[in-house]
């Protein structure tokens, strides 16, 4: 019983911590210019998390439960939004769970090689998830145009919609996003793995 009343802990826990780090919801009026700061905070978390999880129950397929279950989360809250007489659009939901697919695959492909699924893994959720995000964003309507139809009243200042420079790669959101992203999760999901060695010791 304790075993299995782990696991929830850890699910719960961990869930609230990915959603946390960073805007866990792309909301259409700052979603491009948040982008950057979402790809490093959640492709590091999504890592953390899983990396953590999945070692503890040794089962592949683990981490995209735990995407999926994150997932849930976002759209009980875009549902909570949309209730409140935003569009649907007003919203966009992260896409998580195919990042975690590749990382369970890792993990089954290496015979449950913990320093190659944070490695390798890693990696892999750090180049995907800002470039599924990315395709995610550009299916929404014009962002400009939702923005100052339906502004947040929450919106900081600093916040403020403006309008985002094209076709210059050294400043792509992509190119920034996805290149942080695959740095950062190696390293933060070792520590993470680190600390899991340590609380089973």
């Amino acid at each position: 019983t304790t075993h299995y009343l782990f696991i929830v802990v850890v699910a719960v826990n961990s869930t609230l911590l990915t959603i946390n780090a960073g805007d866990y919801i792309f909301y259409t009026d700052w979603a491009w210019t948040s982008f950057v700061e979402f790809s490093i905070a959640q492709s590091t978390m999504l890592v953390v998390g899983a990396i953590y999880y999945m070692l503890f129950t040794g089962v592949p397929g683990t981490a995209t439960y735990y995407a999926t279950v994150m997932t849930i989360y976002t759209w009980v809250a875009k549902g909570a939004w949309f209730a409140l007489g935003y569009p649907m659009d007003f919203i966009t939901v992260p896409v998580w769970i195919p990042s975690a697919m590749l990382l369970d695959l890792t993990y089954w492909a290496t015979r449950r090689n913990k320093h190659a699924a944070i490695i390798i893994g890693g990696t892999l959720v750090g180049l995907s998830l800002p470039i599924f995000n990315m395709i995610n964003l550009l299916l929404v309507r014009d962002p400009l145009e939702m923005a100052f139809k339906y502004p947040r009243p929450t919106l900081p200042p600093y916040m403020t919609p403006i309008e985002p420079q094209v076709g210059k790669f050294y400043n792509s959101p992509v190119a920034l996003g996805s290149g942080a992203g695959a740095v950062l999760s190696v390293p933060v999901a070792a520590l993470g793995a680190k600390l899991n060695t340590w609380t089973y010791r």
